[in-house]
């Protein structure tokens, strides 16, 4: 979205497809018009995301009366209609009202409706319910949910939590160390998974359907990203790895049409020496 300014951070080289458009490539006065229009985002603190200097009224409607030059009035009709959408009550007293007003999770709301209120096409959600406690974390979800039933909007959730992943995606990208090392359906991640990092990961969910089940951590530290290694990053904490996997980073192989793993225990050679 070319939220981080440079020189903090930059992109180095590839692009960022959105729309046929690499928006790699567009200066700031177009990507004004792509962000929150185009494309919104939900930030993973609703403590912090919103000004506490200002009502929730003017922080719904400064981007719809950027972006779409809409009257203050139909800005405001507009903005309280998505505070019952998203589960507000009594919207019209709340857009008076200052964010130390509300509740973490009405707050999270509140910033789900700032995000939707350009009727963006794709909403990116950095770990939104991760300040919340977990009765609040399901009510977001299912907002999420209904959300994305009444509107159409394509949602990226980005997360950690595997119980969050199985109850929301249709696709999940499994990320090591910067890298996507698996990607596919979540029947394909969660029942059939193929990379040994995807395998940890599900291996360390605490089991409570087992009796006397012991947790099994993944061994090993994260690599260092100030100087990433030169083969596959997962190499230092797989049980699997082979000495190609520390020199040369393994190609992605397709296993269907939705599901591909980068890792070398795919390859033809790989396979007939653990089938010996």
């Amino acid at each position: 979205m070319g939220l981080i300014p440079e020189p903090a951070g930059r992109i180095k080289n590839g692009s960022v497809l959105f729309k046929g458009k690499d928006l790699t490539k567009l200066d700031k006065s177009k990507m004004r018009k792509v962000q929150g229009v185009d494309i919104s985002m939900i930030f993973q603190d609703p403590m912090t995301a919103l000004n506490p200097t200002l009502k929730i009224g003017e922080q719904l409607t400064e981007g719809l009366r950027t972006h779409q030059k809409v009257s203050k009035s139909e800005a405001r009709k507009r903005a309280m209609e998505l505070l019952e959408v998203v589960g507000i009550p009594n919207p019209e007293e709340r857009m008076k009202q200052y964010p130390h007003q509300f509740s973490g999770g009405m707050r999270q709301r509140i910033v789900i409706a700032i995000a939707l209120i350009c009727e963006p096409e794709l909403l990116i959600a950095d770990e939104p319910t991760t300040a919340l406690d977990v009765t609040i974390q399901a009510q977001i979800l299912e907002l999420f949910e209904e959300i994305q039933e009444r509107t159409g909007v394509s949602i990226i959730l980005i997360t950690h939590d595997l119980g969050v992943v199985a109850k929301i995606a249709d696709r999940i990208a499994v990320m090591y160390a910067g890298k996507v090392i698996e990607i596919g359906t979540k029947r394909e991640v969660f029942y059939s998974p193929q990379h040994p990092y995807t395998k940890g990961l599900l291996a360390s969910v605490p089991r409570l359907d087992l009796k006397e089940e012991e947790l099994q951590p993944i061994e090993g530290t994260p690599p260092d990203l100030f100087a990433p290694p030169i083969g596959c990053p997962f190499t230092a904490r797989c049980p699997f790895a082979m000495e190609v996997c520390d020199r040369i980073y393994p190609g992605t192989t397709d296993l269907s049409e939705t599901h591909a793993v980068d890792c070398w225990l795919q390859d033809e050679r790989a396979k007939r020496l653990f089938d010996k």
